[in-house]
């Protein structure tokens, strides 16, 4: 049986980053696709207050920041550098999971506004109808952060 060397647990862990980072950003993309196409004339009634509508967010969360597309992508793509810095140093899957939901979310948003048509406007269409509209992404990032922060709490105690 032979050794690892000191690098090949962080570049495992950097495979694992990219591996979930690639992950969401398929599946937002995907849902976004779908969503454009199914609810664009239509609001679909899941369950309670859990519906489907299409909507377009020229902000970050809760419509903050609209108007500023160039800093908001200059800002994630800022992100995606930070945290992938911080991916190349990790050495647990957990935290590992945690950057790969973070960076493909924000990967995810950046490519709306980069690459569609829609002004620099993300695409939004899960709505709980108490909380802002929100997509695949948002809900990576979120659980990225909030998965980081529980771990960050852990590793202290």
């Amino acid at each position: 049986m032979t050794r690892a060397g000191p690098g090949t647990l962080g570049r495992r862990h950097v495979g694992l980053v990219a591996g979930v980072a690639s992950s969401v950003v398929a599946v937002d993309q995907l849902t976004k696709w779908w969503a454009e196409r199914t609810l664009a004339d239509r609001t679909i009634h899941l369950v309670w207050t859990l519906q489907l509508k299409l909507a377009y967010n020229p902000g970050v969360a809760f419509s903050l920041g609209q108007g500023s597309t160039g800093v908001l992508t200059v800002i994630a793509v800022a992100i995606l550098l930070g945290v992938g810095l911080v991916a190349w140093r990790t050495t647990g899957r957990a935290m590992s999971v945690s950057l790969g939901l973070i960076m493909g979310g924000a990967a995810g948003n950046l490519v709306d506004r980069l690459l569609r048509h829609h002004g620099g406007q993300v695409i939004d269409f899960i709505d709980v109808q108490w909380w802002p509209v929100f997509n695949v992404a948002d809900a990576a990032i979120s659980c990225g952060v909030v998965l980081a922060l529980a771990l960050s709490v852990l590793a202290d105690r």
